[in-house]
C-alpha cells in the first residue's frame, strides 16, 4: 500500500502527487490518498479512474477522505506524436471569469501544472494581460523558468510590454510580435488556452 498525504494541498497538487505515485508503480498495487475536501476527491477519482485504476472513496470525519485507488501497473503511456508542437496560449493574467483575486489564483495554478506535464509543450505564448507573468514581480517566474529550463520557448508579445511599460522588465523568455504569435499557433498541432 503506497499513502500519498495531500491535506491541505490546493487544486492541482493532489491530482499531481497521485500521478507521480501512479507513474512509479512497477507492478499491482493499491494507492491510498489523503485529502481533505470533496473536489479533490472528485479530481483524484477522475485521473485514477481514467488511467485504468479502479477507484473507491470514503469520508472518515469533516475534511478527511480516503481515496483508494488499486492499480494493475503503471498508467499506459500515450502515444506522443514526434511531430507535436502543442502550443500554451496566455492572455490574461488571472484565469476564467468572475473573482480577480480567485483568477490569479487560478493562473498560477495552471502554469504549475503545465511544469507537471509528462510531455511539456513547445511553445508558450503570452500577451495582452498575459504579459505581465513573464515580468518582474510575478508570482509565476521560477515555474515558467523551470519550463525554459526544460525547454519550453517562453514568449511574449513586445507591443503589450511597452503598452504596460514593462519592456525593460521581462524575467523569463523572449520578446515576439503578433506576426510570430499568429504563426507559431497556425503550425500547431494542438493549442492550449486557460
Amino acid at each position: 500500500m503506497i499513502t500519498v498525504d495531500a491535506m491541505g494541498d490546493n487544486c492541482p497538487i493532489p491530482v499531481i502527487k497521485t500521478k507521480k505515485a501512479m507513474d512509479a508503480l512497477t507492478g499491482p498495487e493499491t494507492i491510498e490518498v489523503l485529502v481533505d475536501n470533496e473536489i479533490a476527491v472528485q479530481n483524484v477519482t477522475k485521473m485514477a479512474t481514467s488511467a485504468g485504476g479502479k477507484v473507491t472513496s470514503e469520508q472518515k470525519a469533516e475534511k478527511e477522505y480516503v481515496v483508494t485507488i488499486e492499480m494493475e501497473g503503471a498508467p499506459a503511456a500515450e502515444d506522443d506524436a514526434e511531430d507535436d508542437n502543442t502550443v500554451v496560449v496566455i492572455s490574461s493574467d488571472r484565469m476564467g471569469t468572475g473573482n480577480d483575486e480567485l483568477g490569479k489564483v487560478l493562473i498560477k495554478g495552471f502554469i504549475f501544472a503545465v511544469t507537471q506535464l509528462d510531455k511539456l509543450p513547445k511553445t508558450m505564448l503570452f500577451y495582452n494581460g498575459g504579459a505581465t507573468l513573464t515580468t518582474e514581480g510575478s508570482d509565476s517566474l521560477e515555474d515558467l523558468k523551470s519550463l525554459e529550463a526544460q525547454g519550453v520557448e517562453i514568449m511574449t508579445c513586445g507591443t503589450c510590454l511597452d503598452y504596460y511599460g514593462l519592456k525593460d522588465k521581462l524575467a523569463v523568455g523572449s520578446v515576439t510580435n503578433m506576426y510570430s504569435i499568429v504563426e507559431t499557433q497556425a503550425k500547431a498541432t494542438k493549442i492550449i488556452k486557460p
